[in-house]
């Protein structure tokens, strides 16, 4: 069925159908604009690369699962939307997957976390009418669906707004590579010390998360609300490392069609993390002084913490 599935939304036909709105996120349906004002400031320490991250915004709430493409993102950003549910903020630089989906609204805390990459393509389907000015103006490249109808299309047997697919080599003609991936992550050997873990759980309001040891695919089986989740072909995500970062969670000036509170995620500060990666957890700081900045993982002694080759998530949760 799920191999179905994954053949149905590749034989789609593109559609230029109006903008999903967010889970009750008040959207006008608008396409962001392309139009940044002057040169992103970059932090000194990073490297030079060729092209942009292409950066997704991705449904995860029950009806959108599986989601296709997510096992082919380098990155994947774990956060908290209206309501305690979450959302997923996936990054690829290494390869691009020939669909990825269900995408869906971009959030206010987007554009500071996306300011650690060089100018990115960010793909969503709309935002709060309120947003789509600090969008505009932002050192990005936003790609809707108005603005390139040839890149998304809706697939057939799922319900809107969880059926808005993007095709990312619309957008993208080659994958940058490893060095766009410019966030202070760096592969490298295992921290010392950590203790050993077998699973690990991270908790919204409306949302659950759990990560399990896989000592046969070496990573982190990932649970969400207590179902393990899969790719579109049925094979469990793993990433190889995930981080569960400490932020500040607070109310934006931003709200939803019915009123509720769009939390904005800090990422922009310093504060504790937790390194998961070979079976073990490590206790880590995480430091990042600007919003051009990368964000800096080290242990106790001040050392930089590396994370293991293969994806990696990064989980925002409150303090």
């Amino acid at each position: 069925m799920r191999q179905a599935v994954t053949a149905a939304l590749l034989l789609s036909a593109p559609a230029v159908g109006c903008t999903a709105r967010g889970d009750g996120a008040s959207e006008d349906g608008r396409g962001a604009g392309n139009r940044p004002q002057s040169p992103p400031s970059t932090a000194a320490r990073k490297p030079d690369r060729t092209g942009p991250v292409l950066a997704v915004k991705i449904d995860n709430v029950a009806r959108a699962r599986p989601q296709t493409g997510l096992e082919a993102a380098d990155l994947v950003y774990v956060e908290q939307v209206e309501g305690g549910l979450s959302r997923l903020l996936a990054v690829y630089a290494t390869k691009l997957p020939p669909v990825v989906g269900p995408v869906r609204s971009a959030r206010e805390s987007d554009l500071e976390l996306l300011r650690q990459f060089d100018r990115p393509v960010l793909a969503f389907s709309g935002a709060q009418r309120k947003l789509l000015p600090l969008i505009d103006t932002a050192p990005l490249s936003a790609e809707t669906p108005e603005r390139r109808p040839d890149a998304y299309f809706r697939a057939a047997g799922r319900p809107a707004p969880h059926n808005l697919y993007l095709r990312p080599e619309r957008l993208l003609a080659s994958a940058p590579g490893a060095d766009a991936l410019t966030t202070g992550l760096r592969h490298g050997p295992a921290p010392a010390g950590g203790r050993a873990r077998t699973s690990h759980t991270v908790g919204y309001p409306a949302a659950r998360f759990t990560f399990t040891w896989s000592a046969r695919r070496h990573g982190w089986q990932v649970t969400m609300d207590g179902r393990t989740a899969v790719t579109a072909d049925g094979t469990p995500l793993t990433p190889a490392t995930v981080v569960v970062q400490q932020v500040t969670v607070r109310r934006s000036d931003l709200h939803d069609a019915l009123g509720s509170p769009t939390p904005y995620t800090e990422t922009v500060g310093s504060g504790t993390a937790q390194v998961l990666r070979d079976g073990r957890i490590h206790d880590v700081t995480w430091k990042r002084a600007r919003a051009t900045d990368v964000t800096e993982f080290t242990a106790a002694d001040g050392t930089p913490v590396h994370i293991a080759p293969g994806q990696v998530w990064v989980v925002l949760t409150g303090r």
